[in-house]
């Protein structure tokens, strides 16, 4: 009796698997092609370039690549997967709302004949060409919903992973059934393209690795948000004509200060607001689509103010102060931020007055002696506040003034985006294992928490070798910065590595944790100058320990994993070479460049990266970030490249700065 209760059980079992399992949509299996897939018709290039990387996916997962048509056949196949919103979709699917309420709004939905993949979709399609900053952009969208769908499907229902340009992982499948039900969700962040700005959509740009930003959604955004100032050229065309658009100074004369694309304006003057809106309408005509722009002041922010008794009116008394500078004056006086607030109003009114029907805004960088929030003045609702608060990557202790600046702006404006300067903090530019992945977490729910709408890092400069597993990280936080990162990158690892992912985990956590610990001990922006001090023998022994594991377990594995622990040693033998260089580099100049042996080790290692850059694979290092200039090398003054050759030691400039190192 009770084996024939335990077979019933077993038979309902069954029973209710089998019916759950036949209203699953089947994508393909062995006996069953893929469905075709239909994009709407009339799609943007975009929308349809997406659509046929889904069917170039499918093909390499299941071997067959399926049809894509345009428009709606008749009669409606029996199957199919829908790309975009179509008329017929509501028959196939009455119960969902294909009317999307939020920007970039995606839905994923299955019934057991029917797969719909779609998102709220903007363009005009008489402006789909648009000149922007890097390059010219075709088949521009204001919202790429659709696309962003795709490419989220493909991986979270098809388990593809863009690790890093040009390498990916896709796992070959003989059966794919995809369960019924919805799928919707909508970034919080609309401004992505900014957080590796110079993989920004173009139509002369389409390699490996602006696919990858393509891929992870950051390219295909919603919004513009600008990482640079608002008036560098206005010298150059309105100095002769108009002096006095620009800052008045101590001394009586309206001149350039420090130098002419960073002379001030006089915000408190109305000609400059109605010229500002001159080029404003000049822009629109040639980019209707046009939404933002931008107001910040011009940089060097510690010099040329203006002092004319109307915009220092405008300044709050109870200001956090600062030293300003002048030509032969400095004077400690309050922050900008009331002054700046005040101006991007006027002039976010005057756009509002003379556009009532469109959605314009104007952009401030709270930058420099606008960092702190302002006192009384308040952002207007078309005002958006691109805080420049450099906590990314930071020591503890240097993370808790932008914070709490950020946090503070948060509370005052209605848009608020996250624009930080990284600088050099662990060998990021250098081309070390400058990663910090899970303070990245920490960094990017905090920035949710503030309602941040955008992001902008000044920068990045694609050292994939040995900075990829932090790209990876921020690309999937700026598409959702509540992801869990842990999983993320135990993943990543696994999807990587393969057998190795144990190894190669151990191997990344060792770098991120010596990474914490040195800026944590060294509260400096300069301390890269210093990484001897921390990456030291011992610890590259360490790390070789875990790569020599991972080469043994790879040894009889699939090519591509021991191809991609190949990528990973090749960052790793050049990280080895920047701290043997800066070693050497510190024994030159303690010798005030008189040991001969430190210049030759130093120049055998510029030789050296020679050699590197015709053995390794593409992408690895950015050669043209370091080691090959002629900035360093023919010693000029190279950010990037200073203290790395003999003719280009820390300078006296330098050392000034790393006494007194200020605001970055």
């Amino acid at each position: 009796m009770k084996s024939k209760h335990l077979l019933r059980l077993c038979c309902a079992f069954f029973t209710i698997a089998a019916n759950l399992h036949a209203a699953d949509f089947l994508l393909f299996s062995k006996d069953t092609p893929p469905a075709p897939i239909i994009v709407f018709k009339g799609a943007p290039p975009r929308t349809r370039d997406a659509a046929v990387t889904l069917a170039e996916y499918i093909e390499k997962i299941s071997g067959v690549k399926p049809a894509v048509l345009d428009g709606e056949p008749q009669p409606v196949p029996e199957r199919a997967i829908w790309v975009g919103v179509q008329p017929v979709l509501k028959t196939l699917f009455p119960k969902t709302d294909f009317d999307f309420q939020h920007a970039e709004e995606t839905l994923i939905a299955a019934n057991e004949k029917h797969l719909v993949i779609a998102g709220r979709d903007r363009w005009d399609p008489a402006h789909m060409t648009v000149k922007k900053r890097l390059s010219t952009a075709t088949g521009v969208q204001q919202e790429y919903g659709t696309a962003n769908a795709v490419y989220t499907f493909l991986r979270d229902q098809l388990g593809v992973r863009w690790l890093w340009p040009g390498e990916e992982d896709v796992i070959k499948q003989e059966r794919i059934a995809i369960a019924p039900g919805e799928v919707r969700y909508h970034p919080q962040i609309r401004a992505r393209e900014g957080l590796f700005t110079k993989l920004s959509l173009g139509d002369n740009k389409e390699g490996p690795d602006e696919l990858w930003a393509r891929f992870q959604r950051l390219q295909l955004d919603s919004m513009e948000l600008e990482g640079g100032h608002g008036f560098g050229d206005w010298w150059e065309k309105y100095s002769k004509t108009n002096p006095d658009f620009f800052a008045l100074q101590p001394d009586g004369t309206r001149s350039p200060n420090p130098e002419t694309r960073n002379t001030k304006m006089c915000e408190s003057n109305p000609k400059v607001w109605q010229q500002w809106l001159v080029e404003v309408e000049e822009q629109l005509r040639e980019n209707p689509t046009k939404r933002l722009f931008n107001v910040s002041e011009n940089d060097g922010y510690g010099y040329g103010h203006c002092v004319c008794k109307d915009c220092q009116a405008k300044d709050h008394p109870e200001g956090e102060k600062f030293p300003f500078r002048w030509k032969n004056k400095g004077e400690d006086r309050p922050a900008l931020s009331d002054r700046q607030v005040q101006f991007a109003n006027t002039l976010g009114r005057m756009l509002k007055q003379r556009f009532p029907d469109k959605e314009l805004y104007v952009q401030l960088l709270a930058y420099g002696y606008s960092r702190p929030a302002p006192i009384a003045a308040v952002p207007d609702e078309n005002v958006i506040v691109a805080s420049v608060s450099n906590f990314a990557m930071r020591n503890p202790k240097e993370r808790e003034t932008p914070m709490k600046q950020h946090a503070d702006w948060a509370a005052k404006a209605k848009h608020i985006m996250w624009r930080p300067n990284l600088g050099n903090p662990a060998g990021l530019t250098w081309g070390m294992p400058d990663v910090a992945m899970t303070q990245a977490a920490e960094d990017f729910r905090f920035a949710a928490g503030t309602h941040c709408i955008g992001i902008f890092f000044d920068m990045f400069w694609y050292h994939w070798a040995n900075q990829g597993p932090q790209y990876y990280a921020l690309a999937h936080l700026a598409w959702n910065p509540h992801a869990d990162v842990k999983a993320m990158m135990d993943d990543y690892y696994q999807r990587a590595y393969g057998p190795a992912a144990a190894d190669l985990n151990a191997y990344w956590e060792l770098l991120e944790h010596t990474r914490m610990e040195f800026v944590a001990a060294k509260p400096s922006r300069w301390r890269a100058f210093d990484l001897p001090e921390k990456y030291t023998p011992a610890l590259f022994a360490q790390a070789q320990a875990h790569l020599d594991s991972a080469a043994a377990k790879l040894a009889s594995a699939d090519e591509k994993y021991r191809r991609r622990l190949h990528f990973t040693r090749c960052g790793f033998e050049f990280a080895k070479l920047v701290v043997d260089t800066r070693a050497a580099m510190q024994k030159f100049e303690a010798g005030k460049g008189k040991d001969e042996a430190a210049k030759a080790r130093v120049l055998a290692n510029w030789d050296r990266t020679v050699v590197m850059q015709k053995e390794f694979p593409d992408f690895a290092i950015n050669w043209m970030a370091v080691f090959r200039t002629p900035g360093a090398a023919e010693g000029k003054r190279d950010k990037r490249g200073e203290g790395l050759h003999p003719k280009s030691p820390i300078n006296a400039r330098t050392l000034k700065e790393m006494q007194a190192p200020g605001l970055e």
